[in-house]
Parts: C-alpha cells; sequence; structure tokens
C-alpha cells in the first residue's frame, strides 16, 4: 500500500509540474507561433503572415509574409506588455525605407497597423493559424477534370481584366494580367497540371488558393524554393527539374493537412513536407477554409493543359 501512494504521489507530483510548465511557457511566450493576417490594402483585403519563435532566454525571432515577395527573416521581433514591433529591409521595392510592424496581442488575436516600404500605413487583424494534421492516411476519390480543353467554364480571372483564353485545348495567358482560380473548392487533394512558357517568362499553381509552387525560366540553376518546384519562399526542391522553355513539363502535387509532395517532370523533388504559411500573392489567409487551385498571370506569358484533380474522401 505505501509503495501504491509512492507512485500515485510522484504521478501527481510529475503531472503537475508539467502543467505549471505548460501555463509558464504561455505566460511567458504568448506571442509564439503562426499568425494568418489579413490587411487591408488599398481597398481591400491581402493575406499577411508571421511566425515568432523564441531565442535564448528573452529573445524572440521570426518570418513574414506581406501581400507579395517570398517570406523574410526577422532578425529581432519586440514583444513586451501585449506589444510586438519590429522592422524588415525592403524585398522587391527599390527604396531604403523598411516595412514596420506595430501589432498589440489581447484574447489570443492580433490587431495593429503595418507601415509598408511606400511609407503608407496598412490596418491588420491575425488569429493563430490551425495546424492541419491530419491524423489518417487519407482516402481517394474519383479525378475531376477541372479544364474542359474547350473554354473556361468551371473558371474566373481575378481582379483585372481577364487575358485568359483557350485554343487548341489549352489554356492560356498571352500576356501579363490576371491570375485565374477555379470556382469550387477543394480541401485534401492530389493535382496533376502540365504547363509551358517561353523564355524568361514565371508563373505558379497555388494549392487551396495559398501556397504557390514556382514556375519559371530557369533551368540549370542551383534549387531554390524561389526556382521552378519549390513552394514560394519556403521549401527548396531537392532538384531543380526544369526544362527548356517552351517545352511542356508537368507538376503531380499531393496537398494533405499542410504536408505537400511535389513531383516536377516526373522526379520527386519534395515529399511530405511542411507549408508553414501562405505565400506571397495568395487569395486569402484562411488556412483552415477549402480553396481552389488559382494560377498566377501577373509574371508573364504561360500555357497550361491536362488539369485532373482527384480529392480525398475521409
Amino acid at each position: 500500500m505505501k509503495n501504491y501512494f509512492k507512485v500515485l504521489f510522484i504521478a501527481l507530483f510529475v503531472l503537475t509540474t508539467s502543467l505549471l510548465k505548460a501555463n509558464s511557457v504561455e505566460e511567458k511566450d504568448p506571442i509564439e507561433g503562426r499568425w494568418d493576417l489579413t490587411v487591408n490594402y488599398e481597398g481591400r483585403l491581402v493575406a499577411s503572415w508571421l511566425e515568432v519563435r523564441h531565442t535564448g532566454i528573452n529573445g524572440y525571432i521570426g518570418r513574414f509574409v506581406w501581400e507579395g515577395g517570398s517570406a523574410r527573416p526577422i532578425s529581432k521581433v519586440e514583444f513586451k506588455d501585449g506589444k510586438v514591433y519590429f522592422h524588415i529591409p525592403a524585398q522587391w521595392e527599390k527604396t531604403d525605407n523598411e516595412l514596420i510592424f506595430n501589432g498589440v496581442l489581447a484574447n489570443d488575436k492580433l490587431s495593429g497597423t503595418i507601415i509598408n516600404t511606400n511609407e503608407k500605413s496598412y490596418v491588420f487583424t491575425g488569429e493563430r493559424a490551425p495546424k492541419l494534421w491530419r491524423g489518417v492516411e487519407p482516402k481517394w476519390g474519383a479525378p475531376i477534370t477541372l479544364f474542359n480543353g474547350k473554354d473556361l467554364t468551371g473558371w474566373q480571372a481575378i481582379d483585372r481584366a481577364n487575358q485568359w483564353v483557350v485554343e487548341d485545348g489549352v489554356l492560356k495567358s498571352p500576356r501579363s494580367g490576371a491570375n485565374i482560380r477555379t470556382e469550387k473548392t477543394f480541401n485534401d487533394f492530389k493535382l496533376h497540371i502540365e504547363f509551358r512558357y517561353p523564355k524568361g517568362s514565371n508563373s505558379g499553381v497555388y494549392l487551396r488558393g495559398r501556397y504557390e509552387i514556382q514556375i519559371e525560366d530557369n533551368k540549370g540553376m542551383e534549387p531554390m524554393s524561389l526556382y521552378l518546384g519549390g513552394i514560394y519562399g519556403f521549401i527548396d526542391p531537392w532538384l531543380n527539374m526544369a526544362k527548356e522553355p517552351g517545352e511542356w513539363q508537368s507538376y503531380d502535387v499531393e496537398l494533405v493537412g499542410r504536408m505537400v509532395t511535389v513531383v516536377a517532370n516526373g522526379t520527386t523533388v519534395i515529399y511530405k513536407q511542411e507549408i508553414p504559411g501562405v505565400t506571397g500573392g495568395a487569395l486569402d489567409s484562411k488556412e483552415g477554409e477549402p480553396g481552389p487551385i488559382m494560377m498566377q498571370g501577373d509574371h508573364g506569358p504561360i500555357e497550361f493543359r491536362n488539369i485532373i484533380l482527384t480529392p480525398a474522401i475521409n
């Protein structure tokens, strides 16, 4: 009996200590984690993203995705009395001005202003990004042909006048213009898509409208997330499998929660890696919701064909 109470006492002590530690971490570091941000940008709502992690005893570092561009490192995040502050250099803008983030954390929500490098101030709100962890392997349904090869049925251009046309069974964007998305939305899926670009062009395929797989003319370059096959700004492909411009190429993608596998031109270049958050140019930051397939049409001519999606049914 004495041994019984001794074991029980030890178990209760360990449990109590663990709970106290968990609570102390939560109190000490409530800003830590990933945050899906929505920004009122020039009269429209755009997606943004923030990740904060502790470093050392009292420091914080992070990563930030603005409405465009790739994820950028934050060397120091200041957090005190519920106020969050950091500044980072311009990325693609030709200026020495920095982006300045001023936020307030209250009731596990973020809000505040972002002063862009153009010195304009934009209001944002934020909430914790969902884990999107799937506990079981998906079961797959019947494949769905998203592009009928005849017209734009099931597709819609976004924000700008439509430049997309269908010719000879090919979905074409002959010049820079609007992005295009499926009218339907999807959760977990497998996607097959074929594409072709002219020399020097650039495009991308957005999974759920939020995570861009880069398409770019960069055959022979060292593999990186900003080149063909990468999850833009987040995940480097193992190999750069880009072909010559003017050749048809393909992606076979599996997205389950945040876990992505990418096969580029028949070679696996990313295998079940986690996408941390939305990439620049995402349709929205509502990561817990289904989303469309979206293709980028604002960075140069691009063509697509044989777009087939197989949805998960569980």
